[in-house]
This record gives structure tokens, C-alpha cells and sequence, in this order.
């Protein structure tokens, strides 16, 4: 049975902690799912860790449907929530809707993830009435980096966590079924978990939220070119990865593989 969102309120309510980790393809998804993670987002953070670039910017509706149906054919409890990556859904609440209803339709997803706060409510509550779930990203949003200078530290003053806090509340007034806190102060998140009745799950965001996601190449130690303060590298992947591979040019170049039991 696939975690649902009526499972995610739930968790809140009973204090139970919820667990989120990204995942792109069908191999890494499926062990994700196997691992009795409760959601997986197919994150626009692709655009980084899969396609290489500086930024979540470029990636496209194309690219993320793509990776979103891979996700989904290769789970079966997960709930699988699909990234809207950046200008499908700002430019307007219609196109917002038709978008947020293809990763639905066309790729399986169970729910859509949009960032932002006042900005996007009419959005939020749009897609929310076409029976499609929303979740809400608060903090630190990476499509607007041009916007924030960098990915830096949100909420620190006094009227940027007084915008965050009143934002929070009116994604849960809009119809989100829960909101990602990414960077901000763990007093603040604090807060605004206590102050809502939909789960948060944070990124950078301390302890006190409901809920936990993290990228999972940083997890397993697989990305190279930086690693947030917030990231907890549960192992080193890319340095065993390196060593078998070196081993294998090895003994090809030595002419030791294949060998007599790798022959036919």
C-alpha cells in the first residue's frame, strides 16, 4: 500500500517522524522504497546532481515528468512527489494547474511540491481544488537564488521570520498537506511546526520539525562539488566507486579480466 497523505497527517498527530529522501532513477528509487522510506521526492535538484548544472533553474516540465515516471514505476509504498521545477506554475494559476495535473496524469506522481509563500497562494489553492495534493517549500527556495544572492541562511531577521511564520499558515489555509523548511533558524521551524497542523519536514531546519528529507547523492557521499552544513553523509559512495573502477581498468590493462570463470 503506498503511504498516502492521510498517513502523513497522521504521523503528525501521533508524533511519529516522517522520513523523505530524493530519488531520480529507477534503481536508487527502488531501493529508497525498499528501505521503507515513507516519501520520495523527485527533486528539481536533478538539475544539479543528475544534469550537472550550477543551479534548479534549467531544468524542464519534460526532464522532471521523465524522471517522475521512472520513480513511480519503480516504488510501490513511497508516496512519489514530483518537483514543479521553475516558470511552470509562476506564470499563471492555469498553467500552474494543467502542469501540477501532469505529473498526476501522465507521470503517476502522488503529489506536486511548489516553493514559496503569498506569492503562489491562488496556485496553491487551484491545484489543491482539482483534487491533486500540494505540499508547500518555505526558507531557502532555490528558484530564487538569482532572487536571494546565493544559498544562504533565511529567516534570520525579525521580518523574514515573521514572513515565513505568516506564509506557513496561509499554504495550510490554501489546502498544502504539509511544507518543507529549508535553512532557516531551528527555533523558527520550531514555531511554525507548532503552529500548524500539517507536517513540516526540514532540510537545514533542525531537529524539532516533523520531518526529515535530504538529497540523497549527499547522503551517500556521491556528490562532490559542495556539502551543505546540513548534510550527514551516511557513507562514501563515490570514493568506492572510484576504487572499483580503478581496480577494473587495472586488471583489464593487466589482462587479468576477464578470467578462466568469467569465460564461456
Amino acid at each position: 500500500m503506498r503511504f498516502t497523505v492521510t498517513d502523513l497527517l497522521n504521523k503528525k498527530k501521533q508524533k511519529q517522524k516522517i522520513t523523505m529522501l530524493t530519488a531520480y532513477d529507477y534503481m536508487t528509487a527502488h531501493l529508497v522504497d525498499e528501505a521503507g522510506i515513507d516519501m520520495i521526492l523527485v527533486g528539481d535538484s536533478l538539475s544539479m546532481v543528475i544534469q550537472g548544472n550550477d543551479t534548479t533553474l534549467p531544468v524542464t516540465m519534460e526532464e522532471m515528468l521523465y524522471h517522475t515516471k521512472i520513480v513511480v514505476k519503480s516504488t510501490k509504498r513511497a508516496m512519489v512527489v514530483a518537483d514543479m521545477p521553475f516558470m511552470s506554475y509562476q506564470v499563471s494559476v492555469e498553467e500552474a494547474v494543467r502542469n501540477a495535473g501532469r505529473f498526476i496524469k501522465e507521470a503517476g506522481a502522488q503529489a506536486v511540491k511548489l516553493e514559496g509563500g503569498r506569492e503562489i497562494l491562488f496556485q496553491v489553492k487551484a491545484i489543491t481544488e482539482a483534487e491533486i495534493p500540494v505540499i508547500g517549500h518555505l526558507g531557502l527556495t532555490p528558484q530564487a537564488v538569482l532572487r536571494m544572492g546565493g544559498y544562504r541562511l533565511q529567516g534570520k531577521t525579525e521580518e523574514q521570520a515573521r514572513r515565513i511564520k505568516e506564509d506557513a499558515l496561509r499554504l495550510q489555509d490554501k489546502g498544502a498537506v504539509a511544507i518543507v523548511l529549508e535553512v532557516i533558524p531551528k527555533e523558527l521551524a520550531q514555531e511554525i511546526t507548532e503552529s500548524l497542523e500539517i507536517p513540516t519536514i526540514g532540510i537545514g531546519a533542525g531537529p524539532y520539525c516533523d520531518g526529515q528529507v535530504l538529497v540523497i547523492h549527499d547522503l551517500l557521499g556521491l556528490f562532490e562539488k559542495f556539502t551543505p552544513k546540513f548534510v550527514k553523509k551516511y557513507a562514501n559512495l563515490r570514493e568506492e566507486i572510484l576504487k572499483a573502477i580503478r581496480q577494473y581498468k587495472e586488471e583489464v590493462e593487466k589482462g587479468e579480466f576477464p578470467a578462466e570463470e568469467h569465460s564461456f
